[in-house]
């Protein structure tokens, strides 16, 4: 995974001896040369390395979109086999979406690979990523952007379980195909690396060579990791939250770095809208511009209210376009982007939000089991709109809402906030108290959760303590790039 191992069998030498051992890896292979490269790579280093305690297994995904995809998979069933090495093959079941089927078939890949992992009882996956791939994310991203973009991470963490990691993402695919040459080993071409109608194709077929582009990939990667942990500085001084839903950025928060400023205001939008992507370089143009300027007042973006008062900018989710989340008995999901939801109850629960509603939320952080969003206390209904009980608040003191349940805090904010707040219903009802214990809320970040790069696991990872939420899984490596972690 470093820029200096261009070679495919150096670059997997320095990957496995950077691993924690012992370790079980999921390889996920397509049959293409990249995945097959990786495949006999691996194979090779770790029989030849018994002493690294390093076992294998595979995983290959049928996406069951063209004819002849199901006869590939068993291909590779074959490979594997004549290697001696586990493998599976993971079917994408259902109906497909007519549009955006690229992002829909990576989300159900790695959700079937992390399925794999976790039967296999493997530590982590690995995909077979190359340099390639790499410069034309690097082309496609610089289209849209004049940002330094730090590209395809060689690490990214998916849906909190397992580590994703890309130890041949510099490494070319001309090198990958030559070794696969020596060995006399075919791979299968997928004929949509071909298709114009895709974007990667496209840039595929206009770029050409940039030999000074791994130096440029090595200093954005580290830049973004500085920022990162700059960022998590910045929490610990200039961030509060209150209740788990009303953010405040202290006054001098607001007069620090720029770059700084900018990464942590992109992504706690990000966490307070409920979306997965910061928002748009016009749109955090405007609110930098707003929120260290000098005049007070609220604007909303990436469906957040900033709203800027003489003690700080406070942050809360707008209270419209918020969806309710149907959740039949054992379900789980993810509401409005914000909370994750468990229904352990005997029955079918709807969460909405708390606008428009009478209920008093209960609101909830914490990463023991916590109370549901909602009381059915109906006494507390006529009293103040602020809950009378917060359920778990963060454990650092420097981020407990001292005030005590929004007394010093803005009433029109902390309304605002109030206003985003889950209440559960179960058939037009609230639940009893003792079904509701049987419903879990915890905070969701949906920037982090499902796909975190190691370049914000630092501030990921310091924001789930400002929230008591549960930390992340640490990386399953003991070195990077040479360097202990």
């Amino acid at each position: 995974m470093s820029p200096e191992a261009a070679s495919p069998q150096l670059a997997i030498l320095q990957f496995l001896l950077s691993l924690q051992s012992p370790a079980r890896i999921l390889v996920a292979i397509s049959g293409g040369s990249d995945s097959t490269g990786l495949l006999l790579l691996l194979d090779e280093a770790v029989k030849a390395a018994p002493h690294l305690k390093i076992s294998l297994c595979a995983a290959t995904v049928d996406h069951a979109l063209r004819a002849g995809s199901a006869d590939e998979a068993r291909e590779v069933a074959a490979l594997c086999a004549s290697l001696g090495i586990p493998h599976t093959i993971m079917i994408w079941q259902g109906d497909k979406p007519k549009t955006g089927i690229m992002a829909a078939a990576r989300e159900a890949r790695y959700g079937l690979l992390a399925n794999a992992a976790e039967s296999f009882e493997a530590d982590l996956i690995v995909t077979g990523h190359t340099f390639d791939d790499q410069r034309e994310t690097l082309a496609m991203r610089g289209m849209r952007t004049e940002q330094v973009s730090t590209g395809i991470a060689d690490a990214v963490l998916f849906d909190r379980r397992f580590w994703i990691l890309r130890p041949l993402l510099f490494s070319t695919r001309a090198d990958i195909r030559a070794f696969l040459k020596e060995q006399g080993v075919p791979w299968i071409d997928d004929p949509s690396n071909e298709d114009t109608k895709y974007e990667r194709v496209r840039m595929r077929r206009q770029l050409s060579d940039d030999v000074g582009m791994e130096k440029d990939i090595g200093v954005a990667w580290e830049e973004r990791l500085a920022l990162s942990s700059r960022g998590a500085e910045w929490l610990d001084r200039h961030f509060r939250l209150h209740g788990g839903l009303l953010g405040q950025v202290m006054p001098d928060g607001l007069r620090q770095d720029r770059a700084v400023l900018d990464y942590v205001l992109a992504r706690l939008a990000a966490i307070f809208g409920g979306r997965p992507f910061v928002p748009g370089r016009g749109q955090m143009e405007r609110v930098l511009t707003f929120a260290t300027g000098s005049g007070l007042g609220r604007m909303t973006a990436g469906r957040v209210v900033f709203d800027l008062r003489r003690d700080g900018l406070y942050l809360a989710r707008e209270s419209r376009g918020i969806s309710p989340l149907v959740l039949r008995r054992g379900e789980a999901g993810v509401w409005d982007g914000r909370f994750g939801a468990v229904n352990r109850s005997g029955t079918t629960i709807g969460v909405e939000a708390q606008a428009g509603h009478s209920l008093i939320p209960v609101l909830v952080t914490g990463i023991q089991p916590p109370r549901v969003g909602a009381v059915n206390d109906s006494t507390m209904r006529e009293e103040s709109p602020a809950p009378k009980d917060l359920g778990s608040l963060d454990s650092c003191d420097e981020h407990r809402n001292e005030g005590g349940f929004g007394r010093d805090l803005p009433k029109g904010a902390w309304r605002r906030a109030i206003a985003s707040a889950p209440v559960i219903f179960a058939k037009g009802n609230l639940l009893s108290e003792e079904s509701a214990r049987m419903v879990e809320l915890t905070p969701y970040f949906a920037p982090f959760d499902r796909f975190l790069t190691r370049f914000d696991f630092i501030f990921a990872n310091r924001l789930s303590a400002v929230f008591a939420t549960a930390p992340y899984a640490r990386l399953p490596l003991r070195s990077i790039d040479g360097k202990t972690i």
